[in-house]
Parts: structure tokens; sequence; C-alpha cells
């Protein structure tokens, strides 16, 4: 996604990345792929190459290590790592923000002497959704947190800060646990641009999230793109995680409205808030499509053709539980991108064979 962000905007572009998808080696970009490496790999690879800047992805966030690691060799397109433990700290990102009013939901790293309503069990160096679990008592893990469930819709804020004020680029609703897509419980597997919310509780929320993601971005000293995830309870936005990287939501942003996120990117990174244009008519959607089975991929060839990203070569073989490919709609209304998505998801998913594994022997 970055790297094609990247491009549109006219960049050239080396990308670093654990798969080398079919369709980032048919994009343009340099790639320099690192297959059953890490976070580590990439940062390796990377700093061995000359560049005007770089700008890390998902999951950097809990790693300040390797992004100063990045921060030595090239010109860092991003928050720096100080700027990450800070708003990855919820005890932190929680002091500031109540005391702003805003709100935050409850949140301990031990058991909590109030036990009343819903809690949830989520590793601090998570993403995703990925280990998010029920929590219903008892110690709690080391490298974990318990956390309020908020009752409500899962959304998320793509914004751009200048290391004082933020502009939002978009509002998205978040898919989570959505077995259309091959995910339950809390697991994220996409967004639908704008949120299925009546009118007047659109409005609410959007102007809700551009008072949080100022705040941050003062607060916090935000630099370029970041993601704020938020639960709307239909009066008020509750601030749920900080993303302080480009958010996965961009893709169905940029598909929705246009808005030119890599550039603006560079803007915030430079200290300048970038001039946002009115958000067009219409909707899109994004979604992850996972596999619920051990499958082995056919002529994944056809579906460049049919517009899926991060498309896995012809033969290769995906586990149960990983990620097959991402699919993107646009329509009129987020309820027909969602169907649309699905349809899709299901098209593709038919085309998969089974993983079977066969052993020969005397």
């Amino acid at each position: 996604m970055l790297a094609d962000l990247a491009m549109r905007d006219g960049q050239r572009v080396v990308a670093f990345d654990l798969f080398g998808d079919l369709d980032l080696r048919r994009s343009g970009a340099r790639v320099v792929a690192c297959p059953g490496g890490g976070l580590a790999a990439l940062v390796d690879a990377a700093v061995e190459v000359q560049s005007r800047g770089v700008v890390y992805g998902a999951s950097f966030e809990n790693h300040p290590a390797l992004v100063a690691r990045l921060a030595k060799r090239h010109a860092l397109l991003g928050n720096a790592p100080a700027t990450l433990r800070a708003v990855r700290d919820p005890q932190r990102l929680a002091a500031a923000l109540r005391a702003a009013g805003l709100r935050y939901p409850r949140t301990s790293a031990t058991a909590p002497a109030e036990r009343t309503g819903p809690w949830l069990r989520k590793p601090l160096r998570g993403g995703g959704g990925t280990r998010v679990r029920a929590w219903r008592g008892g110690r709690v893990p080391a490298g974990s947190i318990v956390q309020e469930r908020i009752d409500g819709l899962a959304c998320s804020v793509a914004a751009v800060g200048d290391g004082a004020h933020a502009v939002a680029l978009g509002l998205t609703e978040q898919l989570i646990g959505r077995r259309a897509f091959g995910v339950r419980g809390y697991r994220w597997c996409g967004n639908v641009v704008p949120p299925r919310l009546p009118a007047a509780e659109r409005d609410a929320l959007q102007g809700q999230a551009r008072e949080i993601c100022s705040f941050l971005a003062r607060a916090f000293a935000l630099r370029g793109l970041f993601g704020v995830d938020l639960v709307w309870d239909g009066e008020r936005a509750w601030t749920v995680e900080v993303n302080p990287r480009p958010p996965a939501s961009l893709e169905a942003i940029e598909a929705a409205h246009g808005a030119g996120a890599f550039a603006a990117h560079l803007r915030g990174c430079a200290g300048e808030l970038p001039r946002v244009a009115a958000a067009r008519d219409g909707a899109a959607g994004k979604a992850v499509v996972f596999a619920t089975e051990d499958v082995v991929v056919g002529d994944s060839e056809r579906w460049l053709e049919r517009g899926a990203r991060d498309v896995p070569h012809p033969g290769e073989r995906i586990a149960a539980g990983r990620p097959i490919c991402t699919v993107v709609a646009t329509a009129a209304t987020p309820e027909d991108a969602l169907a649309e998505l699905e349809e899709r998801a299901a098209s593709m998913r038919a085309e998969l064979e089974p993983g079977v594994e066969v052993a020969a022997g005397g």
C-alpha cells in the first residue's frame, strides 16, 4: 500500500517487504523481499540502501528500537522513537486524553479492582485485533493489558499532523471479526468509507474525531500520517488506540476521496499541514481476505486484472489464518461497498485449492 501511494505521487520507491507479492513486483518499485524474516530483517536490508528518506508501516510503532536504527541511516519520514514510546503507552495516552476531557476506556496492566461491565485482554505490542480476547478475571499476563469494552461502532480516522496541529483525511468504519473475510472475534479485516451511521451521527463523529486528532498531534508532537481507532457509542467517540504511522484505512479513503495521502504525509513530516479537499460523494471499502484452511493459490494473475492487491504468486501455499489478498471496491453507499467486497472475497476464495500435503514412500 505504501509503495503504491508513494508512486502515485511521483516518488521513486525501494520497497522492503516480507512477501514480495505479485502486484508489488509489477508496480515499478524496486523490491527487496525478505521471505521468512521479520521486521529486523527488513531493517537490516534497508540500512544498506541509499535514499532520501524512509517511511515505515504497520507494526513498527511497537518497535521503536528498530525505528531508531532506520533513523541512524536515513532521514526518518515519520514519528521518532520517543514519540512512539509515548503515544503507545496506555497510561500516558489515558492521562493526556482525560485531562483534555476526551474519552478513553478504563485500562490497566493488572486485574482491576472494579469489575463492572465487560473487559478485553490485549497485547501491549499488538495490532489488527490479533490476540484480543474477552477477559473474565484472573492474572493479567506480562506484556498485556485489560481494557473496558465500549459498546458501539468500531471506527477509525486517518489524519496528518505537523507536530502541533492535525487535519483529518477520512473517517472509516472498521470491519471486525467478519466471517465473510475469514476472521472472527476482534480481528480487523478492513474498512468502509463512510461509516454506516445516520447522517447526524456521522457529522457528530466527524467533529469529535477532528478534535481528538488535533489534540493528539499537539500533545504528542505527531508528524505525518497517523490513525486513531475509535468506538462511537451513539453520542461520544472513545479513543481506543493510536497508530502513529500510515494506517491501513488509506486504501479505502483514497478510493473514496482521492486524498493524495502520501504527499500529505511528506508535508506533515516537514512541519506543514496539507490542504484537504472536500470529500466526494460515494463510498468505498477494502477488505483483507484470510484463509480459513490451508490453501494453494491457482492462477492469481487473473486477480491483478480484477483489481486485487497484495496478490500471492501462482502455486503459493497459504496457511489457515494468514491473509490471502486484499480487495477494494467503490460504490454509491457503504452498504453497497461492503456487499461488493463480500462478493469479491467469495469469488476469489472459490478459486483456491485445498492445501493438502501428499506423502510418498516405499
